[in-house]
């Protein structure tokens, strides 16, 4: 059974290493140590940060999983990135519905480019598919249609047409991005004023995919994406109206 003062000396040492995270992600962002370069010893950031070489050791570790650092075995702890990856996607999450909206056009316009010089069969088989679905459901739910009945399915297809640009690093990214896009309009509208999906425009897009043009498919996809665009428009100006 753990006593009280346990708890509290507990408490005492996370914070104790969430303010030593702390000085080093801003020691990072100032500059102190450079990409690619070595960061001092746990002794040396020990002495300088008055703090034990354990609570060193942990803050490290929790940075090496944020992607600030990275540790060779042999030599030493390096400095991979200036940027917290986790502080960005929070300002991401305090963005406007519009915003968040934005940033994944831009990432999913490229994506169509690039899907249309390297997709495979089976990527526009899986396209297919995924809007096939989306039809089912909003044939099933006429009255929700195009809203949160199909939320799910139209989220595959997207995925799909990104995934076939065959580029992981802008995947991750568009995951990202394609579900805070979704969490970000359900806070704002709620589900019954979530935009109408039209399916032609979405069938309109696989075509320039598979044609091989990837003006036509960057093309496609802004046209399909101006669509939620402008109704995002129309709810945020029904909404200030509104107040």
């Amino acid at each position: 059974m753990t006593s009280g003062n346990d708890s509290l000396q507990a408490a005492g040492r996370r914070s104790l290493v969430d303010a030593t995270i702390e000085q080093l992600r801003e020691q990072l962002a100032a500059g102190a140590w450079p990409v690619g370069s070595r960061i001092p010893t746990e002794h040396e950031l020990a002495e300088r940060l008055k703090v034990g070489r354990n609570t060193v050791r942990e803050a490290i570790r929790v940075l090496v999983h944020a992607g600030m650092l990275v540790s060779r075995q042999g030599e030493g702890t390096f400095v991979r990135s200036t940027s917290d990856p986790a502080s960005v996607l929070r300002g991401v999450q305090r963005s406007g519905v519009r915003d968040v909206l934005e940033v994944r056009a831009a990432l999913e316009a490229e994506a169509a480019r690039l899907a249309a010089l390297r997709h495979t069969p089976e990527d526009i088989s899986r396209m297919r598919t995924a809007l096939a679905r989306e039809a089912e459901v909003m044939a099933a739910h006429p009255d929700r249609a195009g809203r949160e009945a199909t939320v799910e399915h139209d989220l595959e297809f997207h995925t799909a047409v990104v995934e076939a640009a065959h580029n992981p690093a802008l995947t991750e990214v568009y995951r990202y991005f394609g579900a805070s896009v979704q969490e970000s309009m359900r806070t704002a509208f709620g589900d019954q004023e979530m935009p109408e999906v039209v399916m032609a425009t979405h069938e309109a897009l696989v075509d320039a995919i598979e044609s091989g043009d990837p003006d036509r498919a960057e093309t496609a996809c802004r046209e399909l994406l101006a669509e939620p665009t402008a109704a995002v428009e129309q709810l945020l100006a029904a909404i200030a109206a509104r107040k």
